[in-house]
């Protein structure tokens, strides 16, 4: 046997993701499996477990070979004792101890930290942000999540919800309902779910037409996806839509960066995929809002990890702990 690896599990509320890594941050082999979060979640953990135990044995590995499980999971996190504050989607009650749970069903040291800063760790040790020790990670997806990173450590906060960018006030009146129990949240105006919610509307009013529109009329839907690829053809309405979307991105990452400074800011999730189109008009808004030192010293760039930020960021809370 050689060094040791570590488990890295990216916890959904679909799916969960799970890989073996190196110490040096090499990913052995991954997977997936479904999230079930039935009977108020009560068999995450043990399905984890199970998994884990059935993929070291198809390749002929010793459960010691394993020098922990590190876990992203979504929602606030006391990383300190490894309770969930609360979740949405996973069926458990509000300060459920993930820690405890965790290493009671795998037999392994665990730490757990908030999905987010895991995608955070994980593009500062082997992404989009390596090398540098003061970054934040924006994560747009369904929702808008962040990890802020200082001196190399996650910022946390008091009880584990520092970071959450996706919940700053971008429309202070008359914005759309966050699922957070807020309005205007960032959230509901750069998350895939917000890109197609303003899409919508404005596909709704009378006499609008172009590329957007007639995707709407052929799919009977719209996603993300299809604004973008519509605003590199020049579709006025999906090019309207692009700028709103980076407007507010842009000023909230630029009032985030006059704050702390950070060496880099890293766009992941779906909706980074969008590439330049998107990161063009982000920068360019940054720009307009950032403090002269801060707009010179803060470089915005695009994920490059994907799905993989999750497991080894996960992987990197153990690595830390070593």
């Amino acid at each position: 046997m050689s060094e040791k690896w570590i488990a890295g599990v990216d916890l959904g509320g679909t799916t969960t993701k799970i890989a073996f890594i190196t110490l040096d941050g090499e990913i052995i082999d991954k997977w997936e499996i479904p999230t079930d979060n039935s009977d108020e979640g009560q068999y995450i953990t043990s399905n984890i477990a199970k998994s884990i135990e059935e993929k070291l044995l198809e390749l002929n590995q010793p459960k010691n070979i394993l020098a922990g499980v590190g876990m992203g999971a979504p929602g606030p996190v006391d990383y300190e004792t490894g309770v969930i504050l609360n979740t949405v989607n996973l069926g458990w009650k509000d300060n459920f101890p993930l820690k405890d749970s965790l290493e009671k069903a795998t037999s392994l040291p665990a730490a757990v930290e908030n999905d987010a800063n895991c995608a955070a760790l994980g593009e500062m040790w082997k992404g989009a942000g390596s090398g540098a020790k003061n970054l934040v990670c924006v994560t747009l997806g369904t929702g808008v999540g962040g990890g802020v990173i200082s001196n190399g450590n996650i910022v946390q906060g008091v009880n584990g919800a520092a970071g959450e960018i996706g919940h700053i006030t971008a429309i202070p009146f008359g914005g759309a309902p966050c699922n957070c129990g807020k309005t205007g949240c960032l959230e509901t105006v750069a998350s895939a779910t917000g890109i197609v919610r303003q899409a919508f509307a404005e596909i709704q009013k009378d006499g609008v037409k172009g590329p957007l529109a007639d995707v709407y009329a052929k799919n009977g839907k719209i996603t993300a996806k299809d604004v973008f690829d519509t605003a590199r053809t020049g579709d006025e309405l999906a090019l309207t839509i692009l700028q709103e979307v980076a407007f507010h991105l842009g000023l909230a990452l630029a009032n985030i960066a006059n704050l702390l400074n950070p060496e880099k800011i890293v766009l992941g999730g779906g909706v980074s995929k969008a590439g330049e189109i998107l990161l063009e008009p982000v920068i360019e808004n940054f720009g307009r809002f950032a403090f002269t030192p801060v707009r010179n010293s803060t470089k915005l760039a695009i994920a490059n990890l994907g799905n993989d930020a999750g497991v080894l960021g996960a992987a990197w809370l153990i690595r830390n702990k070593l």
